[in-house]
């Protein structure tokens, strides 16, 4: 799978009294499918993941990829304590029709003294997967370069999303690491919802049309596609290293910012990939005041209310976390004063 460009981390909507909020989340969905965003990252740094049963994730999964559009890559936060739990939402992930899963570290990790272990969660994860993976290395469970470049070797570690500033790093343990993946004939992504049968049950055969493999579709025009070779793919973590991380190889990034300004975080890569290296940097410059406030602590909190000014739903923050103060709240506001979509 093609992880190029921007992936928005969603939030998870929540009603008054603490239980999911699914209609809103299909409305997010549908509402951030018609941005510019390459893709949509469920259950990942805003979507308060460890507070939601097995059960409840299964229904996010669920309701977000029926929302989605066809050609945004979808990303599933897979991540449990245990290889079994794990897979479980791995499973249902594919059922879905997600593209890839993501996955960090367990809270073991940590323990510098358990690498042994670290090693055959992700090892035995991916074994099993029919997706593709994407490891997560985040602050408090950052992922070691030299561990991420073992995992790299693996045929369904396809790439990393990481906090840090390493890309450098971590393009050289995995410099000869490469795999051809499948794009459409304008090099974007070839999701398999792309080829899914459509509720009319017919089929529309693009055998015929060479030059290229077919994806059969439903009922619509024919999509062609051809084999794109890549590299480890290294997706920035956090909103303020974007442009730092693509200078030095990173193909895309996972900003927090990106919940509540989709738009803003777009622009940044839109200019990069024009190759206008210092509107760029003035776009970025803009976000980073605000991304600073979404990265912290409590961040989610931010990314939510941030979302509710910018016309999404944000809602409430699961307890124990707790929503931004009225003075907070017209700090953000100030901050984002430039960034309406």
């Amino acid at each position: 799978m093609l992880l190029e460009g921007i992936f928005l981390p969603l939030t998870t909507p929540f009603r008054p009294e603490g239980r999911l909020y699914l209609p809103k989340l299909e409305y997010n969905v549908d509402r951030y499918s018609r941005t510019p965003a390459a893709g949509m990252h469920i259950l990942g740094a805003n979507g308060e993941a460890d507070g939601l049963t097995d059960h409840e994730a299964c229904e996010v999964l669920g309701t977000a990829i029926a929302a989605a559009a066809k050609e945004k890559v979808m990303i599933a936060g897979v991540g449990r304590e245990s290889v079994f739990a794990t897979l479980a939402l791995v499973e249902a992930a594919a059922a879905a029709g997600y593209d890839a899963v993501s996955l960090g570290g367990p809270a073991f990790a940590q323990d510098g003294g358990m690498r042994l272990e670290v090693v055959t969660y992700f090892q035995a994860v991916a074994d099993r997967s029919p997706l593709p993976v994407v490891l997560v290395s985040r602050d408090g469970r950052e992922l070691g370069t030299e561990l991420i470049g073992e995992l790299a070797g693996h045929p369904q570690v396809i790439g990393v999303i990481d906090d840090s500033d390493r890309v450098g790093e971590i393009g050289a343990v995995t410099t000869g690491v490469s795999r051809e993946v499948e794009v459409t004939t304008v090099f974007a992504a070839a999701t398999g919802r792309m080829s899914r049968k459509g509720a009319s049950g017919d089929f529309v055969s693009a055998a015929s049309l060479g030059g290229g493999t077919a994806l059969t579709v439903a009922a619509g025009p024919a999509i062609k596609t051809r084999r794109k070779k890549v590299g480890f793919q290294v997706l920035a973590g956090k909103t303020a290293g974007m442009l730092g991380a693509w200078e030095n190889g990173a193909v895309g990034a996972v900003p927090r910012l990106g919940a509540a300004a989709p738009q803003a975080c777009c622009e940044v890569f839109q200019a990069w990939k024009d190759q206008d290296p210092e509107l760029a940097r003035v776009k970025q410059e803009r976000v980073l005041e605000v991304a600073g406030r979404m990265e912290g602590f409590g961040g989610v909190a931010w990314s939510k209310y941030g979302a509710d000014w910018n016309g999404y739903f944000g809602g409430r923050v699961r307890l124990p976390l707790l929503g931004l103060t009225g003075e907070k709240r017209g700090e953000l506001e100030e901050m984002l004063g430039g960034m309406r979509n």
